[in-house]
């Protein structure tokens, strides 16, 4: 029997999100983390032809001048695809932001619609959330129950809990995601009738994929990426 999100989760919880950090290679063997960047260079990712991602002051930052505009063949990739996995990290946004975190992508020429995006976005002192513009929403599918992105310009811890069909998106310390994709079962349609742009249900979203960092035109800073693989296959590696 596969052990539960609930019970995985406690077994990492000890590392908390204020222990996100560069980890060395000794603390990746012993506890299944994996840095993801390394604080210096881009090692390990796959950029695209006009990338304007940059390693800065030990973070990795998009520096193209901003237009606000989608470049899907710009965003930032793992090298490595991933299952079940728990993903922690930190990012910045100034007052005007866009940018996204996303999710077992299976065509990188093709994100926007097969990957699942965490958003990333200055919602800070908006009433209410809402699955488009809330940071940590999954993006036209699922408001987050709270918006909990901190001040523009001040740090947010982000973890990220992909087990089978289940999604799981903390921010800052709370809970705002807890999404099970299988209840996504028709296509341009979320589970209470509201529409969305995919034209395929997510319950058939790939269950593997690769990590992305999305390139929205506008600034984001990001730092201490790291991965925890959860299943048999990337434990194996």
């Amino acid at each position: 029997m596969r052990p539960s999100l609930g019970v995985l989760l406690a077994a990492i919880v000890g590392a908390g999100l204020d222990a996100v950090d560069c980890s060395t290679a000794a603390e990746s063997d012993q506890t299944g983390w994996v840095t993801l960047f390394n604080g210096k260079d881009l090692s390990g990712w796959i950029t695209g032809p006009d990338s304007h991602w940059v390693v800065e002051d030990g973070t990795i930052a998009l520096k193209r001048p901003p237009d606000g505009k989608e470049h899907n063949g710009d965003y930032l990739w793992t090298k490595e695809s991933y299952g079940d996995f728990v993903l922690e990290l930190e990012f910045k946004v100034p007052p005007r932001a866009n940018s996204g975190v996303f999710l077992r992508t299976s065509d990188l020429g093709d994100p926007v619609y097969t990957g699942i995006e965490v958003q990333i976005a200055n919602s800070y002192g908006a009433q209410g959330t809402n699955r488009g513009g809330t940071a940590g929403a999954i993006y036209d599918c699922l408001a987050p129950s709270e918006n909990a992105i901190r001040r523009p310009g001040d740090w947010n811890q982000l973890r990220v809990t992909c087990q089978g069909s289940k999604i799981e998106v903390v921010l800052n310390g709370q809970r705002v995601i807890d999404m099970d994709l299988d209840r996504w079962t028709e296509p341009r349609k979320n589970p209470d009738g509201t529409p969305n742009k995919f034209p395929r249900a997510m319950k058939d979203f790939a269950r593997r994929g690769h990590i992305g960092l999305q390139d929205h035109g506008l600034p984001v800073w990001y730092r201490n990426l790291r991965i925890r693989p959860l299943d048999a296959a990337d434990l194996r590696r």
